[in-house]
């Protein structure tokens, strides 16, 4: 099943407390509101590859660690690694697509036409 989630927040804070990348892929798991057999089970991940991704004794690639993170809807592991690096968290921000862009402008001309509708400008 190729099922994404909604992105959602995860805080710098929590995401600097955790020790290894494995805790970071346990952090990234449970701000989706994810088990790890269920990630298995939805990305078709084998159950010891993953308990080994989370003790640290294998690496984990980047295409598997993309698709944890797009099923999770968080970016905890990569943020963990670049605070891991000396990246300050707090100033980080992704950079917008072009549909989040055309996105923003919309709502924007959205809101000023209600504003000139209820008579203020």
């Amino acid at each position: 099943m190729k099922q994404f989630s909604i992105p959602l927040n995860v805080s710098p804070q929590e995401v600097m407390r955790k020790q290894s990348l494995g805790a970071a892929l346990g952090l990234c798991l449970e701000v989706g509101g994810l088990s790890p057999k269920g990630l298995q089970a939805d990305l078709g991940l084998d159950k010891a590859q993953f308990s080994r991704w989370e003790s640290g004794q294998e690496g984990v690639n980047w295409p598997k660690l993309v698709l944890v993170m797009d099923r999770c809807g968080n970016d905890a592991p990569v943020l963990w690694m670049a605070h891991q690096r000396g990246f300050d968290l707090s100033s980080m921000h992704k950079v917008e697509s072009e549909l989040e862009r055309q996105n923003r402008l919309l709502r924007e001309e959205n809101a000023a036409l209600r504003r000139v509708l209820q008579g203020g400008a």
